[in-house]
């Protein structure tokens, strides 16, 4: 009698107790693989510097939680954003916009962000509900915390988060406003370098990348960093600021980072104007016009409404009309509206077969993929919308394209067979630092003479050539050794040039070129913010004529080891003597440390800088802005960073260099600021239980 109450109070806890042993053996069983258990609730997780760590009960959840944390860390900029996206920037906050709401309203951006979310399958379009109700939930529930200039935006619909896509994408990256409208000959200061290294090249004998994107540090251009757990996705990684889905990310099996491609996806065309129409082909076509209304808020608050008369020709919109000419805009891929669900999917993939599935959509206009996995795969992918030209080469299709003829009017882009790609080369190595893709790895696997010759330009720069000898140059390189080559300022201009104008200097230099040769002489050829003579360097360079600078220009025969020497010797000193008098007169020596001229500055943070031009040869790209006093700002450059290791589990560390926030008020602006200065990244925190164990808040929905 006993035994038998004995055995069923044995059964009943048994009973009770059974569901905990389950689940304390599925998490040993799934541990370290990218399985994501449904939760009961959707909950965010920031960690300590403001990393966003997202688990949704479902993807619509998570959607919505992504929503709410941007807003929490960028509220008041991404409003900004999606309202400049409207194309009524100008309505909310004066004339200073109306360029800018000009160039969206004419390039469709509103009208065409319509039909691309209508265009969405429902359950991504359900996705992207979800991220609208959460910004407009935050909004709602923290009034105060939003500046009172930028509400007029809220609420945010659907249609804004893809009309900021849009923007961002086709109309920035692709094509720089600035640089079609002539109000800035200054290229967008957007670059990126990327990393995949296979087992072979690797001290571990496991596949790493390195994600490292050079953008501005402001506005469209910022990086978020956050983690995305829901069922079937546990990503981390980055985007910009406003964009629903992770765009630079890994998981526990494979990665990819992306960088802007020497890519060329639009042209303009200039038009022979006839009878209030163009001609085409011998034949005088009409424009579609419309009229729509750009309404501009004035000082005393009143709008004063301007009618924008919107000129369409076979080619795409009228953007530049004056003295009798008209230039019309063609932008590829404006068809093909699922970059976002490219991206998620991309992010939930597994392997290289799932990863290239989603690649093969050519959904994203463009950006260079370089892809590492934990099977030991690497890749190269220039990716990108390219147009089918009929004739021609790259630097043809740079200029004004004649618009009277069919000829020059492509209408299809090359599918995805058609581009440039290497996997697991013999090398071991990929790299992209913005260099067309034939330079990828040495030796060469990627044969330009196989392709269009407007697929891609024929050069190599100094940042390329540094970033190929880093990889190059050690057979094995270690996941911390890794980091240290991202950090690295060495000048590859100045290895390259030194051994011809030191020697000239010592020849031709009065006293000041003497002295200007024993500080190069002594230089560290770094620009390390204790680095004594990166300063008279870097300004030599900028006065020198770069087209005339080299006896030896770049060949393709030798893409590494050229451009070399110096083609005149005289004006070479000639031009350093001056540089050395003006830089003796601004800083009061000649041997100034670089981080005394070159600052790191955000709110009250001020640093000295590392880090420089990509031009002279610096792995880690700054480009700064003069300030009043000689010195200069950094502006731009060395962003977003992910050093990987798909390693058993993954090893991984990150930064963002400016901080994950720019909210008023956040702590996190600028926070990581230190850590950059320092050339350190930060530990990547991904379990759950390192999460809590480094927790500033939690909010659960």
């Amino acid at each position: 009698m006993r035994i038998n109450i004995l055995l069923r109070v044995y059964k009943r806890k048994l009973i009770q107790v059974l569901p905990l042993i389950l689940s304390l053996i599925l998490v040993l069983v799934v541990g370290s693989h990218t399985i994501a258990v449904p939760t009961k609730s959707t909950e965010i997780l920031w960690d300590t510097y403001g990393v966003p760590h997202i688990y949704g009960k479902d993807n619509q959840s998570a959607f919505y939680a992504f929503g709410w944390s941007q807003m929490q860390s960028h509220g008041d900029l991404l409003l900004r954003l999606y309202g400049q996206a409207r194309g009524r920037a100008a309505e909310y906050w004066g004339e200073e916009y109306t360029e800018s709401d000009r160039w969206v309203l004419t390039t469709g951006i509103p009208e065409r962000a319509n039909s691309w979310y209508n265009a969405q399958n429902p359950s991504f379009r359900n996705y992207i509900d979800a991220f609208a109700a959460g910004i407009n939930a935050y909004a709602s529930q923290n009034p105060k915390l939003i500046n009172d200039e930028v509400e007029v935006v809220l609420p945010i619909k659907p249609e804004d988060i893809m009309a900021h896509l849009h923007r961002v994408l086709n109309f920035t990256f692709v094509v720089n406003p600035e640089e079609v409208l002539e109000l800035s000959k200054q290229k967008l200061q957007a670059g990126s370098n990327g990393w995949a290294i296979a087992p072979s090249h690797s001290a571990s004998g496991k596949a790493m990348l390195l994600a490292n994107p050079h953008l501005p540090w402001s506005d469209l251009f910022l990086w978020y960093e956050a983690q995305i757990t829901a069922p079937g996705i546990d990503a981390y990684g980055a985007t910009l600021v406003g964009i629903p889905v992770l765009a630079i990310a890994f998981n526990n099996n494979l990665g990819w980072t992306h960088t802007v491609d020497t890519y060329d996806g639009w042209d303009l065309y200039e038009l022979t104007l006839a009878d209030e129409g163009y001609r085409f082909d011998d034949k005088v076509r009409n424009f579609e016009t419309k009229t729509l209304s750009l309404k501009v808020k004035r000082k005393d608050g009143s709008l004063q409404e301007q009618p924008l008369v919107v000129k369409n020709s076979i080619h795409g919109p009228v953007v530049v009309e004056k003295n009798g000419k008209a230039l019309a805009l063609r932008v590829a891929g404006l068809d093909r509206p699922g970059v976002l669900q490219q991206w998620w999917d991309m992010a939930r993939s597994q392997n290289l077969n799932q990863f290239e599935t989603a690649l093969k959509r050519l959904q994203l206009s463009m950006f260079t993929v370089m892809y590492a996995d934990k099977e030991g795969h690497i890749m190269h992918l220039f990716n990108g919308q390219v147009p089918v030209r009929s004739f021609g080469d790259f630097k043809y299709w740079q200029g004004i394209i004649p618009g009277n003829t069919s000829k020059t009017l492509w209408t299809k882009i090359h599918p995805y067979q058609d581009l440039p790609r290497v996997v697991d080369p013999k090398s071991g190595w990929l790299q992209n630092t913005n260099d067309p893709p034939w330079t990828t790895t040495f030796p060469t696997a990627i044969n330009p003479d196989n392709y269009p010759p407007y697929i891609a330009p024929r050069f190599m720069d100094f940042r390329s050539q540094r970033s190929v000898r880093m990889l190059a140059e050690d057979d094995k390189i270690s996941f911390d050794e890794m980091i240290a080559d991202k950090h690295s300022t060495r000048m590859e201009l100045a290895d390259r040039i030194l051994d011809d104008l030191i020697p000239a200097a010592r020849k031709y230099g009065q006293e000041l070129g003497q002295k200007a040769a024993d500080v190069l002489e002594a230089w560290d050829r770094q620009a390390n913010a204790d680095s004594r003579g990166a300063v008279l360097f870097a300004s030599w360079v900028k006065q020198m004529d770069w087209d005339r600078m080299f006896s030896k220009p770049w060949s393709e025969k030798s893409p590494r080891t050229t451009p070399d020497g110096l083609a005149n010797p005289k004006v070479a000193v000639t031009t350093l003597e001056a540089v050395a008098a003006q830089v003796q007169k601004t800083y009061g020596a000649l041997d100034v440390p670089w981080g005394k001229v070159f600052r790191l500055k955000l709110g009250n943070v001020d640093l000295p800088a590392n880090g420089g031009d990509g031009n002279l040869g610096i792995f880690r790209a700054l480009d700064f802005a003069p300030e009043a006093n000689g010195q200069f700002q950094a502006v731009a450059g060395d962003s977003y960073v992910a050093a990987v290791e798909f390693s058993h589990p993954v090893r991984a560390q990150v930064l963002t260099s400016y901080g994950n926030a720019t909210q008023p008020g956040s702590r996190h602006i600028g926070d990581q600021l230190q850590m950059f200065a320092n050339k350190k990244l930060r530990p990547c925190w991904r379990s759950r239980s390192d999460i809590l164990a480094h927790l500033e808040e939690r909010k659960v929905f």
